[in-house]
């Protein structure tokens, strides 16, 4: 239990400290979506919608690839695997941290399911109502972005398909403030989640429990201390 705790913690951190990553994915549609929409209470229901929906997603990549991970992860090569999820957190933590932005480069992957479900969402613009909204976020959610790619990979490893996409979700939910806070234009509140010292701190922490993740005799030791 204190390891998924763990584990659920850092696919918030995940999420809310990679929020700079995410403006630049979404922020240009959820800007869009706040133009011309006066009324506080109906603007905020329709960004609501949209990022339910891309988290939705979000849970089902995670169950998708959470089973073919049960697969690989319950044969002869688990420990190996267990080691790649470690090393892809210390690598989160130096995304997160601004040290490193090498996990970018993944995006070219999903490029060309993308090429697929881009006019699908396209047809549903304007987002005028919450049922559209639910459903270009649900579409929206599996544009290429080579940090949600970073954190399915790290979940799928886990070997549980639940519990990847319960990270998944999580991590999603993580976004959520960063991009409401973009759509509602809460600059201050926003800037206050994108500060350097704070991505720093939470880039550290992922690092350590990527550290700690690794297997090996220090995990005893750490686990006594």
């Amino acid at each position: 239990m204190p390891e998924l705790l763990a584990l659920l913690g850092s696919a918030v951190m995940f999420g809310l400290l990679g929020g700079g990553h995410c403006i630049g994915m979404c922020g240009g549609l959820m800007g869009a979506m706040s133009l011309g929409i006066q009324a506080p209470a109906r603007r905020t229901r329709l960004l609501l919608a949209y990022n339910l929906g891309r988290v939705t997603s979000y849970g089902v990549a995670g169950l998708l690839t959470g089973l073919l991970g049960h697969a690989v992860t319950n044969g002869p090569g688990a420990t190996v695997l267990r080691i790649i999820a470690a090393l892809l957190l210390i690598a989160m933590g130096l995304y997160l941290a601004g040290w490193w932005h090498g996990l970018t480069h993944i995006e070219r992957l999903g490029r060309g399911l993308w090429r697929h479900i881009q006019p699908l969402a396209g047809r549903l613009l304007p987002i005028t109502s919450v049922p559209r909204a639910l459903l270009v976020g649900a579409l929206w959610g599996w544009l290429p972005c080579g940090l949600v790619y970073s954190i399915l990979l790290w979940a799928a490893l886990q070997g549980n398909a639940l519990i990847s996409a319960t990270l998944m979700l999580a991590f999603g939910l993580g976004t959520m403030p960063v991009l409401l806070l973009t759509g509602l234009g809460a600059e201050r509140a926003r800037s206050l989640l994108r500060q350097r010292g704070l991505r720093v701190a939470g880039g550290v922490l992922v690092m350590l429990f990527g550290v700690w993740s690794l297997p090996g005799p220090h995990q005893r030791w750490l686990m006594g201390h």
